[in-house]
């Protein structure tokens, strides 16, 4: 049918047909119901080609302005997030925007900035995340995701705390990978999920404590990659979550040249952290003793139920033997996503 004979059954101008087909013009409403008496084709047919078409040109004119975005690349691991499958891997960099805009589930750059670097993002507290917040910002959407697939009961701080209570002797179990299993477990039917996802390169951070979706969450890297780093930063962590802060989210680094602010909410999870892996008390007895040998740290680990690497990391953090000594008494980690 020519366009002029399509024009005068259906009673529109033969310009408006022609522009129609040249994609000038879109097919209205009434446009497709006219068309569908004239050319049997339901009117859906035609709405839907209009639909799908004005979402192709929309989403092409996206694509070249993301092709103009591509410098916000820099900074995200993206190969890391393509090699742990979090993102596709792409052909172009504009579709590499798109992944990542995706994958944080922000629409453009602007938004993502707002989310994650304005003033108001509660990480922003956080030197770690101020080291390299791109790495750290996909650290933690990683674990908002893998939280997101989880169910647990409503959190219940008496039975976590209860948890936390029978959880120092069994750093003494191996091997640590059943052991963080069975933890997880039991922090679970307390109400808190708890996340392993290892860090992102340039990422720096040890473990992490927010609210997702009301769900409290603990997500660690296991990045010193010994089992006093990594309790103590469970411990530590799972304070946050008891602190009566208004729910805010803290992201933590420990380092041997740790130089967080003295913020009294860190040093209230640091003093935690310590006292529930070794008794306050006890700890001060051995150290007037000062007999620190592996034998002796052995014995004290035995009485109070801890793993002895836990007792060698605390007295390196308070100075009463050297970094290099007895570290075969901690035991590596290595832990799996």
């Amino acid at each position: 049918m020519s366009q002029s004979e399509l024009a005068r059954r259906t009673g529109r101008p033969v310009k408006t047909i022609n522009e129609i087909v040249k994609g000038k013009t879109s097919i209205t409403p009434e446009t497709a119901l006219q068309f569908e008496r004239v050319l049997g084709i339901s009117a859906n047919f035609w709405n839907g080609a209009e639909s799908n078409y004005r979402d192709y040109l929309t989403r092409r004119r996206d694509m070249h302005e993301l092709q103009g975005q591509t410098q916000w690349l820099e900074g995200f691991p993206v190969s890391e997030l393509v090699r742990r499958r979090l993102i596709p891997d792409c052909d172009t960099s504009a579709d590499r925007v798109d992944a990542l805009l995706r994958f944080f589930s922000v629409s453009s750059p602007r938004a993502w900035e707002k989310v994650w670097l304005s003033p108001n993002a509660s990480y922003r507290r956080s030197k770690a995340f101020e080291a390299s917040p791109h790495a750290v910002a996909a650290w933690l959407r990683w674990g908002e995701i893998k939280a997101n697939t989880i169910a647990a009961p409503t959190f219940d701080e008496e039975s976590f705390r209860r948890v936390l209570g029978q959880i120092p002797t069994l750093t003494r179990v191996d091997p640590i990978g059943q052991v963080v299993e069975q933890v997880r477990t039991m922090c679970q039917a307390a109400g808190v999920v708890v996340l392993v996802t290892p860090e992102f390169e340039g990422c720096r951070v040890s473990g992490a404590a927010r609210w997702i979706d009301g769900k409290p969450v603990i997500q660690l890297s296991g990045r010193h990659k010994s089992d006093d780093h990594f309790w103590f930063t469970f411990f530590h962590e799972a304070r946050h979550l008891l602190q009566p802060s208004g729910r805010r989210g803290f992201v933590d680094d420990f380092g041997a040249d740790d130089t967080r602010e003295e913020d009294p909410l860190e040093l209230d999870a640091d003093r935690f952290a310590r006292d529930s892996l070794i008794p306050p008390l006890a700890y001060d007895e051995f150290v007037d003793i000062g007999s620190f040998d592996a034998d002796s740290i052995r014995d004290f680990a035995n009485r109070e139920g801890v793993a002895a690497g836990i007792v060698v990391g605390r007295l390196q953090h308070d100075c009463k033997i050297g970094r290099a000594y007895l570290n075969h008494l901690k035991v590596p980690i290595r832990l799996a996503d």
